[in-house]
């Protein structure tokens, strides 16, 4: 059986496994769990290529539990419903519950996630869900709450290139060959950083060559790009690319190319529930505060295209597209959060004013809880100066309003109330 390279290279422990050490490193929680032997159903949520299926056979070996593997594209419930009786029946006789794998679990509809909720409740399975979209729209309320959770993260240039050198040096076929890696930049490139799709991409490339020494450098990589786009991209696998592109075009202002983008994504088949949660992220990244109207646009075109679906939807889509592109931009609510949490990593839990605590008990206000807080709504336009902020960073600015209308007139209101506070 001639396996590819990306499964010749599979690891099979977790020694083997390359990133995600905020996941599997010495002292993660995960990691306690999986070595005690006690490990909920889960749901392994991350990008294509990053380890997610390797990862739920490695669980499976390390609990010591037979697993079946199901897709979800081919799946259906007949299939989960002849795994869980399986199951039940190997529980008669004292033998640890299965691990069940679902693939891409997101394109299991809802009565078949259904299927599986008692089996996971009851413990006849383990489930093991893989899936590539945010499990909080894909994965139904019942299923995900017998679930943890574990997102996955896309690897690191370095995580790559350690893959490639393990392949030259320990896969059997590849380690007959005198392979030098010159260049790889176009290698990553081209990979997308999906580490199935880099060693499948390095295997074509390797075997395209005349035999003798193979020298592996950008300009190699890219005389064979048109044949690895041609074998690894067809049906739409372009996939995060081409929605990359209509989020850019959207940002960039440029209608136009957003309808092409669009256009090419609907065509490949895509969801159509995922394009529009790409719009409704858009909205409010991008334009924001510049065009409050555009997030309630992109929130009734995203609960639109639930109910109504394909044809009718690339309709709702396009107008969506297309009066985002069209729209003033602002990143400042953007920008705000980044600066906030980054402020927050930095310095910690710091503790709440005094005067903004809540006081709900006797004891609380007699310590002082809610004391000298002033309530807006008793002063002149509904405004009196205080402060919000813990003491430590007292006088950051995170919100910068940027320079459109509807955020020129919030900068005016702000500096009529606050003076030199928010003086942009």
């Amino acid at each position: 059986m001639n396996k590819p390279l990306a499964e010749r290279l599979r690891p099979v422990n977790l020694e083997e496994y390359i990133g995600q050490s905020h996941l599997v490193g010495k002292e993660t929680v995960f990691r306690q769990a999986m070595e005690s032997g006690v490990l909920p159903s889960l749901i392994l949520w991350g990008p294509p290529g990053v380890g997610k299926t390797t990862l739920a056979q490695i669980i499976a070996q390390q609990l010591n539990r037979e697993i079946h593997t199901l897709s979800a594209i081919n799946s259906g419930v007949k299939d989960v419903r002849e795994v869980i009786e399986k199951a039940k029946g190997r529980g008669l006789f004292g033998t640890e519950s299965p691990v069940l794998f679902i693939d891409e679990i997101h394109r299991f509809s809802k009565s078949q996630q259904d299927s599986l909720l008692g089996a996971v409740e009851t413990g006849v399975v383990t489930l093991i869900g893989a899936t590539t979209e945010n499990p909080s729209f894909e994965v139904i309320p019942a299923l995900l709450s017998r679930c943890q959770v574990y997102t996955l993260e896309h690897f690191s240039k370095e995580d790559l290139q350690n893959l490639l050198k393990r392949a030259v040096s320990e896969d059997e076929k590849l380690a007959k060959k005198d392979i030098t890696i010159k260049e790889d930049k176009a290698l990553l490139r081209l990979s997308g950083g999906d580490a199935r799709k880099l060693l499948n991409v390095f295997e074509l490339i390797v075997n395209a060559e005349a035999t003798g020494k193979v020298i592996i450098d950008d300009a190699l990589v890219n005389r064979h790009a048109q044949q690895v786009i041609a074998s690894y991209d067809k049906g739409g696998e372009q996939h995060y690319d081409i929605a990359s592109a209509l989020i850019k075009s959207i940002r960039g202002s440029d209608p136009n190319a957003a309808v092409y983008w669009l256009a090419r994504m609907i065509e490949g088949g895509e969801d159509v529930k995922f394009i529009a949660r790409r719009l409704l992220i858009s909205a409010s990244e991008d334009i924001g505060n510049a065009n409050p109207t555009a997030l309630i646009m992109a929130n009734n075109c995203f609960q639109a295209v639930r109910t109504i679906g394909m044809p009718e939807s690339r309709i709702i889509l396009s107008q969506c597209a297309t009066y985002l592109a069209s729209s003033e931009k602002s990143n400042a609510a953007y920008m705000a959060i980044n600066k906030a949490q980054m402020t927050v990593k930095q310095t910690g839990s710091l503790s709440v004013p005094l005067h903004l605590r809540n006081a709900p008990t006797k004891l609380m206000k007699d310590l002082d809880y809610g004391k000298d807080y002033k309530y807006a709504h008793d002063y002149a336009n509904n405004f009196v100066e205080q402060e919000f902020l813990p003491d430590e960073v007292r006088g950051q600015k995170f919100f910068e309003p940027g320079n459109n209308p509807r955020e020129a007139s919030m900068r005016a209101f702000l500096k009529t109330r606050w003076n030199d506070k928010y003086d942009y």
